[in-house]
């Protein structure tokens, strides 16, 4: 879907990367070891998402740290437009608003690294969760985004030692309290 509205391939995963997990940051360098690609092809597009304010850069001695401009006021729309590529709205739409007592669904694996991937990694939190339903729902959301769903279920005081330990991996995508 976002491929025939965005044709740079470059393009796509430097949004992924930036825009679905703001925690997620990079070296020119290091965006070229993950995305396998030229660094000057990287380099172009980093330079045009930095001159239109949605990346930031900040000196790191010789090298350029990049991060996400959480205050563009793009960013939100952007957000929205890369969850939604992943398949993240629809895992929530049909599957967490469905299985009752959520309180938090974490994304993480490789997307919230920032790099496309077809496993679609949650971590659910909650009570008196229904696996076998679950397992159900998961089954028919799949072939609707395109992606395999792996899934942990959490419970009680396991869930805050596991999202103590990972925080930093996980990309927080529902919140019960919001």
């Amino acid at each position: 879907m976002l491929e025939t509205l965005i044709t740079s391939k470059t393009r796509i995963k430097l949004l992924l990367k930036f825009f679905l997990n703001i925690n997620n940051q990079g070296y020119l360098r290091s965006l070229e070891n993950e995305f396998n690609e030229s660094t000057n092809g990287i380099r172009q597009e980093l330079n045009r998402f930095e001159q239109a304010g949605l990346l930031l850069a900040e000196s790191d001695g010789k090298k350029k740290l990049y991060r996400a401009n959480t205050f563009h006021p793009l960013f939100k729309d952007l957000n929205s437009i890369i969850r939604k590529f992943i398949g993240v709205e629809e895992v929530l739409e049909k599957v967490i608003d469905r299985l009752g007592n959520v309180r938090q669904v974490y994304l993480e694996g490789m997307i919230a690294r920032g790099l496309d991937s077809s496993i679609l990694d949650l971590v659910i939190i909650g009570e008196q969760i229904d696996r076998d339903y679950l397992s159900n729902l998961v089954e028919k959301v799949e072939p609707l985004i395109g992606r395999r769903i792996r899934y942990l279920v959490f419970e009680g005081q396991d869930a805050e030692v596991y999202v103590e330990k990972y925080h930093k991996q996980m990309v927080l995508i529902f919140n019960h309290s919001e």
